[in-house]
């Protein structure tokens, strides 16, 4: 017999990626709010730079929408209830954190340095339940890639 979903679990049907009805049942109404206004927060940011991408992690991590260029710029992962994103900070953009640091949030900056440094950078999950988080993240997405001059 199947437990009821618990607060955090992943989207773990492989057969096909979650659509958006399905995300916002998934993560409830007010977290969807966070990631639609943080998905047109990117499309008005950074104009077809991205093409946001459904991965499917295993039955430990699920599905995770990732956006990427070249390289990695966040990964949003739906959660039961909740509503993260990974942001993976390299070298150079941990330089720009540093620099930054008097001007970001102390929550952020608390996640930043309890945040392991790996071999490709500091892997930071950023949970988003409010629009000053969502704010958070905005900021920290602007060091790691500099948003677009809108004509």
């Amino acid at each position: 017999m199947e437990h009821p979903p618990q607060v955090g679990d992943r989207l773990t049907d492989k057969s096909a990626p979650p659509d958006d009805a399905m995300i916002r049942d998934w993560i409830g109404r007010e977290a969807f709010e966070h990631w639609s206004a943080l998905r047109d927060w990117i499309d008005a940011s950074y104009p077809g730079v991205f093409a946001p991408d459904w991965i499917y992690g295993g039955k430990k991590h699920g599905w995770s929408l990732r956006y990427k260029k070249s390289k990695a710029f966040c990964t949003f992962v739906p959660e039961y209830r909740a509503f993260s994103v990974v942001v993976v900070l390299g070298a150079a953009e941990r330089e720009k954190t540093e620099a930054q640091r008097d001007t970001l949030s102390p929550r952020l900056m608390a996640l930043y340095d309890e945040a392991e440094t790996y071999r490709d950078g500091k892997w930071l999950k950023i949970g988003i339940s409010s629009a000053a988080e969502r704010r958070d993240v905005t900021e920290l997405l602007g060091l790691k890639r500099p948003r677009r001059a809108i004509p």
